[in-house]
Parts: structure tokens; C-alpha cells; sequence
């Protein structure tokens, strides 16, 4: 257990000394090519727009830092491993299959995504300029979700489904389609909450920390080695991310989280944990869908701008003040979801 535990702050530290260590080059890159984020259409989003016109031009695909660290400290840590198989240094790797072949496979397969969708962003490409439309996304990740299920029920025989206090039920191939509105919902809400500086970050780092807890509470310490790693570079995205951001997270970065913290749900067997843990997540895409209820039936809004913390930018309050409570928030309904988690478990 002593070893477990050194072996998960190793790989944190691993991954957030070389998230900082990668950054000025990333950060270089960046501005030489001018890979700045384009803002939306005034005539589409106008509140939004005024308030963001002196981000244009900012760097985004900073997301490319988290998951690149990932795959990176994974890769060294597997080769360590073989080098050297005996002692604390064999026991850093944390590729397994029964663990972490699906949330790095589809890490990997979201994150390329979100770095086209930028590419087409930066250059003025997609749906007016501004990249991929809402409903492609929903289909891409759709897409992965649907490749996650097959692994899940076809590959690991998963058709159990933990119900809070009442124990596990098997229901069979509803799975499937229980997966894949898990994966396509926090993916979904993870994406919209990424619309401040260092917002999606927070919110995420303190969602990742909760769900590392809960995968070594269940003994899957593979799994919570790669969450640390993650929540390591996190971390030191942060450092650059909080307002005034140095670069963006991107969709790069905003996907791939977002579909990872899904997959983790479903492996850890706690998706009725997902939306307490997570609950600014669920926040920022009820304010959406409220919105886009009220002007379709109503003919007006609710929100001065959608997703929520537009609506409170709108109404004068700074940045950093949105972020922060938003931070606040998240972190203290990630440790509700512990208590839960424990409790449960009595």
C-alpha cells in the first residue's frame, strides 16, 4: 500500500515537472505560427463576443500539454519498467488492460479530434470560420462512445451497473447504450465549461483528484496512476492557464479530458457519482439547454449568454471571480462525492 501511494505522488510529480518543462517550447511554437484563437461572429453570439473580442488571437491547443505529458510519462514509465522489472522502479508502469488500454486509447483518439477542430479554428475553417458545429462534435464523440461500449461489453464482459446503496444490477446490453450517453454528455458538458480561463481546468483537476481516490479505494492502482499523472500536468497547466491565460486549453484538451473523466466513471463503476463529482459540468450544459429551450418555445432567453458563466460575465462580474467560485464549488462537491463514495461502500 506504502509503495502504491509513493509510486501514484512519483508519477505526479513526473507529470507535472514535465508539463512545465515542455511549456516555453510549446508556448514558442504557438505564437511563431500564430495558432491563435478565432472568436465567434458578433452578429451569432453577441454578448459574447464583446466580452472575449481582446482574447482573439490568443495561442490554444494547450491541451496537447496534458495529454502529451500523459502519453509521455506513460511511455518512460513502461520502459523503466522493462529495464529495470524489480523494485519500486518496475512497479511505475500503469499500461494494463484491464485498467488503462481504453481511457488512454480513447485520450489519445479525442485528443487528435479536438486538435483539428483548433486547426480548423486558427485557420478559419469549418462552420463560419469557427471550426466543427455542436452536432459534429456530439457525433464524434458519439463515435468514440460507441467504440468504448464494444471494448466494455464485448472485450471486458461489463454489463453490471452499480446502484447507490442498493448494490450491483446486471442489465445486460442496456449498457450499451448507457455508456455511450455517459461519454457523450460529460464530453459534451467538459467543452462547454471551457469558456474562461482556467475554468475547465479546475474544475477537471478536481474531479480527476476525486475519481483517483476512488479507483485506489477499489484497489486499481494502474488506474490511478494514470490519474495522477493527469492531474499532475493539470496542475502545472494551470499555472499558465489562470487569467489572464498565456494560451488556451483548446479542444484538444477540453475533449480528450472530458471523454477520459466519462471512460473513468464507467471503469471505476460509479457513473451515479459522475454528476455530484462533477456537478459544474452539469450546471454549465443545463444552462445551455435551458436556453436553447426558452428562445425555441418562449421566443426569449433566460441567460444573458450561454453557458452560465457568460450569463454572470455579462452581469459584470470579473473573471477570476467566476473562475474561483466556480473552482470552490467543484472542489467542494468532488469531496461530497467521496463522502458518498465511502458510504456506499460501508
Amino acid at each position: 500500500m506504502t509503495t502504491e501511494i509513493q509510486i501514484i505522488f512519483i508519477l505526479l510529480l513526473a507529470g507535472s515537472t514535465l508539463t512545465v518543462a515542455a511549456t516555453p517550447a510549446l508556448t514558442n511554437f504557438l505564437y511563431r505560427h500564430r495558432l491563435g484563437k478565432q472568436i465567434r461572429d458578433a452578429h451569432e453570439t453577441p454578448v459574447y463576443s464583446a466580452l472575449h473580442a481582446k482574447k482573439a488571437g490568443t495561442p490554444t491547443m494547450g491541451g496537447v500539454l496534458i495529454w502529451g505529458t500523459t502519453v509521455v510519462v506513460l511511455g518512460l514509465s513502461w520502459l523503466v519498467s522493462r529495464l529495470v522489472p524489480s523494485g519500486w522502479l518496475g512497479d511505475l508502469n500503469f499500461w494494463s488492460r484491464s485498467e488503462t488500454y481504453l481511457p488512454v486509447g480513447v485520450l489519445l483518439l479525442a485528443a487528435i479530434v479536438g486538435l483539428i477542430d483548433d486547426f480548423y479554428n486558427v485557420r478559419q475553417r469549418g462552420a463560419h470560420g469557427g471550426g466543427l458545429r455542436a452536432r459534429h462534435r456530439l457525433l464524434i464523440y458519439t463515435i468514440i462512445a460507441v467504440l468504448g461500449a464494444w471494448w466494455f461489453y464485448f472485450k471486458l464482459d461489463w454489463t453490471t451497473l452499480q446502484l447507490p446503496f442498493l448494490g450491483p444490477v446486471d442489465i445486460g446490453a442496456w449498457y450499451i447504450p448507457l455508456f455511450i450517453l455517459t461519454i457523450v454528455a460529460t464530453s459534451f458538458s467538459v467543452n462547454n465549461a471551457d469558456g474562461l480561463d482556467g475554468l475547465a481546468g479546475g474544475l477537471l483537476l478536481t474531479a480527476f483528484a476525486a475519481y483517483a481516490a476512488i479507483a485506489f479505494s477499489q484497489g486499481k492502482a494502474e488506474l490511478a496512476s494514470f490519474l495522477s499523472v493527469i492531474i499532475g500536468s493539470l496542475a502545472a497547466f494551470l499555472w499558465f492557464n489562470i487569467p489572464p491565460a498565456r494560451f488556451f486549453m483548446g479542444d484538444t484538451g477540453s475533449m480528450s479530458l472530458g471523454v477520459t473523466l466519462g471512460v473513468i466513471a464507467m471503469l471505476t463503476n460509479t457513473v451515479w457519482l459522475l454528476p455530484v463529482i462533477g456537478l459544474m459540468f452539469v450546471v454549465e450544459s443545463a444552462s445551455i439547454l435551458i436556453q436553447l429551450a426558452s428562445k425555441r418555445w418562449r421566443g426569449k432567453k433566460v441567460f444573458l449568454s450561454a453557458p452560465i458563466h457568460h450569463h454572470f460575465e455579462a452581469k459584470g462580474w470579473s473573471e477570476p471571480k467566476i473562475v474561483m467560485r466556480f473552482w470552490l464549488i467543484g472542489a467542494l462537491t468532488a469531496v461530497a462525492g467521496l463522502i458518498l463514495f465511502w458510504l456506499e461502500r460501508r
